[in-house]
């Protein structure tokens, strides 16, 4: 388990669709990530779906996007 913002939140999202081992939702990254307390935001709220689309679109050459699901670029 990490303690404060050990992971960036990209870095976060590569973890939990590595370990899961295959792609997932922006709501089930999410939760993975809050449950795991990956990432903490800095008015410490849990990382939203909002922010995990974003960082997805800001991150295509790492993530792609396939009916629903988050993969990573192999």
């Amino acid at each position: 388990m990490f303690i404060g913002n050990k992971m960036k939140l990209e870095e976060a999202m590569v973890y939990c669709l590595v370990t899961e081992g295959r792609g997932l939702t922006i709501p089930q990254i999410a939760y993975l990530i809050n449950r795991e307390e990956l990432y903490k935001r800095k008015d410490g709220n849990p990382v939203t779906d909002e922010q995990v689309w974003a960082c997805y679109f800001r991150n295509r050459q790492t993530f792609v996007w396939e009916s629903g699901i988050i993969h990573l670029v192999m």
